[in-house]
């Protein structure tokens, strides 16, 4: 059978387009395939780091996002009392030579989407084709499918295959068909969008409580979106909870399910059951990863994004590790051509580097400030920040991530071109 591309990427998320747009960059083949018959926006807020938005300028991806997103200017950290615990300037206030972009996941999505269609022509990610399996010979793959309908789709022969299809990866699940289910952390999240007047400076991302009593994130997501000023807040709420009966990602909840820690947070600055009484639907996620792996790759096929390293939505690190990912192998590619020895290069960085930024976002993410002040001051009020944690201590937990997840300052800037 001849090969129908170089590259079969199987998924059209964050990593499987930013991949395909990556690959064009450097002339190789690829097709993107999608289960889903209709791509449609789903979820809600995300933000994408400097380190992501570095390899996003290099595909000239920027001036789409700012059309859809907000340039986040800093960081604010808060107890549940409202009390100002800390705040760090971020992206471009930070002194990076990037930006940092807050967004709806659906408009990233729809940017990434529209380029590759755009660059790589209306044929270059086909839908419905949901992947069952892919076989490996000498010479190349055979990747299976089948419609929405069930009947089997012709089959597609490529080079390699790259598994980007999420935390229910068919290939990660082909390659480790015992792993069982995702990791449950102990923790719900509850999830919404809502018109809302800016708050603090109009582009910061806010982090008040702790899991205890109740941690809430907000950040606006979109600008102007109305005649009153208003911005489309996000709200991202997080409970202690008994592990789910299932595991669904896009299920809606009632507010009375998480509503009554938040029902007193009267803020001067955030009104806010004001917030998420506004809010329908909102959406409500188990907080789960995975263990890393030793390995993504089997000869021909390897994995990515959440598909190879799922993690704790504490750090907004998993869209930017997808498309660290996708970058760093089309650089393998480039220098080795598309081969096994790619592949396996791809494996033995991208494995090790994602492998601490998960274990990172389990017991240090940037939240961890609030556990810290939590944990000093009992939950209660405190006079003085720092009668309980000093200013050089909240700024080396910060740093410590930064480092860790790839988006130190000094070093990213001198960090050569993954492509």
């Amino acid at each position: 059978m001849e090969k129908d591309t170089e590259v079969a990427i199987i998924g059209a998320g964050a990593g499987g387009l930013v991949l395909a747009l990556s690959l064009h960059q450097i002339g190789v083949s690829c097709r993107v395939y999608e289960a889903v018959q209709d791509i449609k926006a789903v979820g809600a807020g995300i933000n994408l780091l400097p380190h992501a938005v570095r390899e996003l300028d290099e595909l000239d991806l920027v001036p789409a996002l700012d059309k859809v997103g907000i340039r986040t200017k800093d960081a604010s950290y808060f107890n549940q009392h409202g009390q100002h615990i800390y705040t760090e300037p971020a992206g471009e206030a930070a002194g990076y030579p990037w930006p940092q972009f807050s967004l709806h996941r659906g408009d990233m999505q729809r940017v990434f989407l529209d380029a590759v269609l755009e660059r790589l022509g209306p044929d270059s990610v086909a839908t419905g084709h949901r992947c069952l399996k892919v076989e490996q010979d000498s010479d190349g793959v055979t990747v299976f499918f089948e419609a929405p309908n069930g009947e089997r789709i012709e089959p597609v022969r490529a080079s390699v295959a790259i598994g980007c299809d999420g935390i229910n990866s068919v290939l990660r699940r082909q390659l480790y068909p015992n792993e069982g289910d995702p990791i449950y952390s102990g923790l719900t999240i509850w999830r919404g969008v809502t018109p809302f007047k800016p708050v603090l400076s109009g582009a910061n991302t806010i982090r008040a409580g702790w899991m205890t009593c109740g941690k809430l994130m907000v950040y606006p997501i979109r600008n102007n979106i109305d005649a009153e000023g208003n911005q489309l807040m996000n709200w991202v709420a997080t409970l202690e909870r008994p592990r789910p009966a299932s595991y669904d990602w896009n299920r809606a909840s009632s507010l009375d399910a998480f509503f009554e820690p938040y029902r007193n947070w009267h803020f001067d600055w955030l009104d806010v059951p004001g917030l998420l009484q506004k809010t329908d639907p909102a959406l409500i996620f188990p907080m789960v990863d995975r263990d890393p792996l030793p390995t993504w790759t089997s000869e021909r096929i390897t994995l990515l994004g959440d598909a190879a390293h799922p993690m704790y939505p504490r750090g907004s690190n998993g869209a930017g590790q997808a498309i660290l990912d996708a970058r760093y192998l089309t650089g393998c590619f480039k220098r080795k051509g598309v081969s096994v020895e790619a592949l396996e290069e791809f494996d033995e960085v991208r494995v090790a580097a994602t492998s601490k930024v998960v274990l990172m976002n389990r017991a240090n993410p940037p939240d961890t400030v609030l556990r810290v002040v939590y944990d000093r001051s009992g939950g209660k009020p405190f006079n003085h920040i720092s009668d309980v944690i000093s200013e050089a201590e909240l700024r080396e937990i910060g740093a410590r991530y930064r480092a860790v997840a790839g988006f130190d300052i000094e070093a990213l800037s001198k960090r050569a071109s993954f492509v």
